[in-house]
C-alpha cells in the first residue's frame, strides 16, 4: 500500500507552539492548582520548576529525537530502532486511543459550561445541582461530546501544517492574553494576595516524598510524556530545527501556563473561602462546582465566567487535537492508510468509545471498580499505569538498548546539547528509579491502600 508523504511542521516555532498547546491542557488548569494546594504551595511550586527542567527535558528530548530520527510516529519508531523492542510503541499508541474518548466526554462539559456562560446562565451554573445534573443528562452530554469531538476532527483533517499547526498558532496566544487577564483580575480580589504569597513563597517544612511524586505525576500530564504525542510532533520536526532549544522552549511555555493558572484560580479561590484551602476540592469539583461559585461571587461572573471557560476549552482542544494526531499518525505510518479516512475513522470511533463513560454517571452508574466509574477507570488505567510503564520502558531503550548516543547524536545535527549530562544521568539512573516509585505509589493510592 502506498504511504503519503510525511507531512511537518513549517519551523520551529510551529512545533513549539503546538506542542505547547498539546502540554497546555486540562491538567495543567485544573489539575496543577489543586495539586499546588495539597502539597504546600510554593514549595510544590519550586519542585515543579526542578523537575521540568531535568526529568521532564530527559524524556522530551528523548521522544523528539526518537520521532525525528527514524521519522516515525510512537506506533513504529521504537520497532524501526529495534525491532525486539517494538512493543513499547503499542503501548504508546494504546494510551491516546484510552484518553481520547473520555477526554471528549470532558471536553463536552466545558463546551456545555461555555455555552451555558456565554447566555448569561451564570446563576445556574453556580447552582449546588448544576453538574450533577449535568451528568444526569447523557442525551445532551452527547451532543456536547459530539461538537467538541467533531472540531478535534476537523483540525486533523487539516493536516500538519493547516490543521494542527496553524490552530495552535492562532488559539495559543489568545488563550495567554485570556490567563494573563483572568490572573490580573484574580490576585487584584479583597484577600487573594494570601492566595499569592502560598503559591509563590516556599515553605519547607511543607516539604515531601507526596508531594515530589505529585509533581513528577503532574509533569506527565502537563508536558503529554509517555503517550507517542511527542515522538509523533518530533517526526514532523526539520532536521535544521533546534531540538534542543526548542523543548526549553517548550518547558518555559508549560511553565508559564502553571504559573498563570495558579494565579487565576488559587488567589481567587482563597478571596472566596477566606483563606481555606481545602475549597480547591480536586478534580471536577475544582472547575465545576467551586470555581463558578467563585465567579459568581465576584461580580462580572458572566464575562469573567465565560472568559475562564473559553480559555478552558481553547486549553482542551489544543490538547486534543495532539492526543488524536499521535493516534492517526501512527495508524497511517503502520497501515499505510490516508489521513482522511484514518482520521474519519477514529473521530467516529473515539466518539462511540466515550458513550461509555457518559452512561457511567447515569444509567450504568452500577458499574464501577474500586468505587471509581467507568470514566475514572479509563484515567486510572492510562494516567496511573500504562504512562509509566511507557516512560520506564523508554528510558530503558534509550540508556542500555539502543544507547545514548543514538539521542545525541540526533540532537546535535541541529543542537550544540548543552545539557548533554544531565540528559544521560537522568536517563540511566534518576528517572527509572522515580517512575517506578511513581508508578507503585499511584496503584497503592487509587486502590486505597494508602493515602496521601
Amino acid at each position: 500500500m502506498k504511504h503519503e508523504k510525511r507531512s511537518t511542521f513549517s519551523g520551529g516555532l510551529g512545533f513549539v507552539l503546538a506542542a505547547a498547546g498539546s502540554a497546555v491542557g486540562l491538567g495543567n488548569i485544573w489539575r496543577f492548582p489543586y495539586l499546588a494546594a495539597k502539597y504546600g504551595g510554593g514549595i510544590f511550586l519550586l519542585v515543579y520548576i526542578l523537575l521540568v527542567v531535568t526529568f521532564g527535558f530527559s524524556l522530551m528530548v528523548a521522544e523528539n529525537a526518537i520521532g525525528r530520527k527514524t521519522g516515525k510516529s510512537g506506533l513504529c519508531a521504537f520497532g524501526e530502532l529495534s525491532k525486539k523492542w517494538g512493543f513499547i510503541g503499542i503501548i504508546a499508541t494504546i494510551i491516546p486511543m484510552i484518553i481520547q474518548p473520555y477526554y471528549n466526554v470532558i471536553g463536552g462539559w466545558v463546551v456545555e459550561y461555555s455555552m451555558t456562560y456565554l447566555t448569561g446562565g451564570h446563576s445556574a451554573a453556580a447552582g449546588d445541582t448544576f453538574f450533577t445534573d449535568m451528568l444526569a443528562s447523557p442525551l445532551k452530554l452527547l451532543v456536547y461530546q459530539f461538537i467538541f469531538s467533531g472540531i478535534t476532527t476537523f483540525v486533523i483533517l487539516r493536516g500538519v501544517q493547516k490543521g494542527v499547526e496553524k490552530f495552535s498558532t492562532v488559539l495559543m496566544p489568545i488563550l495567554v492574553a485570556l490567563a494573563i487577564f483572568i490572573s490580573i483580575y484574580s490576585v487584584t480580589l479583597p484577600g487573594a494576595i494570601e492566595g499569592v504569597k502560598y503559591f509563590f513563597i516556599p515553605n519547607f517544612s511543607n516539604f515531601s516524598l507526596q508531594g515530589v511524586l505529585g509533581a513528577m505525576g503532574q509533569m506527565f500530564y502537563s508536558l503529554s510524556l509517555a503517550m507517542g504525542i511527542m515522538i509523533a510532533y518530533g517526526s514532523y520536526l526539520p532536521k535544521d530545527s533546534d531540538l534542543e532549544k526548542n523543548v526549553g522552549r517548550i518547558e518555559l511555555f508549560d511553565t508559564g501556563i502553571a504559573l498563570l493558572a495558579g494565579l487565576m484560580i488559587v488567589p481567587a479561590v482563597f478571596s472566596f473561602s477566606g483563606g481555606d484551602q481545602s475549597a480547591l476540592g480536586k478534580g471536577p469539583s475544582l472547575m465545576f462546582v467551586t470555581l463558578p461559585k467563585v465567579f459568581e461571587s465576584m461580580g462580572m461572573s458572566t464575562i469573567i465566567g465565560s472568559m475562564f471557560f473559553i480559555l478552558v476549552l481553547l486549553a482542551a482542544l489544543t490538547s486534543s487535537i495532539s492526543i488524536m494526531e499521535a493516534i492517526v499518525s501512527s495508524l497511517c505510518d503502520k497501515f499505510g492508510w490516508s489521513r482522511r479516512k484514518t482520521t474519519i475513522g477514529v473521530g467516529i470511533g473515539s466518539f462511540v468509545l466515550g458513550i461509555p463513560p457518559i452512561l457511567g454517571y447515569s444509567v450504568w452508574d452500577k458499574v464501577t471498580l474500586g468505587g471509581m466509574t467507568i470514566l475514572d477507570m479509563m484515567d486510572f488505567i492510562t494516567n496511573s499505569v500504562l504512562m509509566p510503564i511507557c516512560a520506564l520502558l523508554t528510558c530503558i531503550f534509550v540508556a542500555y538498548v539502543i544507547g545514548v548516543n543514538v539521542i545525541h547524536d540526533e540532537v546535535k545535527i541541529s543542537s550544540k546539547f548543552k545539557r548533554e549530562k544531565l540528559f544521560n544521568i537522568m536517563i540511566k539512573y534518576i528517572a527509572p528509579v522515580f517512575i517506578v516509585a511513581i508508578l507503585i505509589s499511584s496503584v497503592l493510592e487509587a486502590t486505597g491502600v494508602i493515602k496521601f
